[in-house]
């Protein structure tokens, strides 16, 4: 091989040995679309947010769970998440009071149960009391009382006539369903339960062996 020949083939060598070994264009951050390896860009973030948020009001934890499905990096998604908190578009306190007031009115679920989908939700302690405080005593019993009629309108009135003993059994039985159905909901046992005794007396149940909680 003459000297023309190895030169050019150490020059190629160099060059490839050079590309090779310069800086990996791949693994950093694009500072001009705010993209990072392996993730979307800042933009596509935004955008996913925005279709979400235009579904429906949606807490900062459950934003981010969303783009780190998608793929986002952890920079990308703590920078477009800031700037929508920024501007107002993420505001858990506001998501709070609005996710208790609807689970409370629509879907009738008590204090404790609200307070356990908020903790999922990522909402910290304090937006989640603040929010559960504008739910009194007053309103959640209501609205039990609403849910303990309506489930009664469904099922056959009970007897009042017969054998004392298996009429306080078949009571005994509608009292453990709708109490369990209220405590499923959220609702505290105690409330519960003087909820339910009270109605059945109302439709002229007997319920004067029944404990007062």
């Amino acid at each position: 091989m003459d000297d023309s020949s190895r030169g050019g083939t150490r020059g190629s060598s160099r060059r490839r040995s050079e590309r090779s070994s310069g800086p990996d264009r791949s693994s950093r951050t694009d500072r001009g679309t705010g993209k990072g390896p392996g993730g979307g860009t800042e933009a596509q973030a935004k955008d996913v947010c925005l279709r979400l948020l235009t579904d429906r009001a949606r807490s900062r934890a459950e934003l981010a769970a969303k783009l780190e499905q998608k793929g986002f990096t952890a920079e990308v998604a703590e920078r477009t998440l800031d700037r929508l908190t920024e501007v107002g578009l993420i505001d858990d306190a506001d998501f709070a009071q609005q996710w208790a007031r609807s689970r409370h009115l629509y879907s009738g679920r008590g204090k404790s149960a609200i307070a356990l989908e908020l903790r999922r939700k990522g909402i910290d302690a304090d937006d989640a009391e603040a929010a559960l405080d504008r739910i009194d005593s007053d309103d959640e019993r209501e609205r039990a009382v609403e849910l303990v009629r309506k489930k009664l309108r469904t099922q056959p009135p009970l007897s009042t006539e017969g054998d004392r003993r298996e009429r306080a059994l078949e009571r005994d039985k509608v009292v453990r369903r709708l109490v369990g159905m209220l405590a499923r909901r959220g609702y505290a046992q105690g409330m519960a339960f003087d909820v339910v005794r009270q109605e059945l007396a109302a439709l002229g149940a007997d319920t004067g062996d029944l404990p007062a909680d």
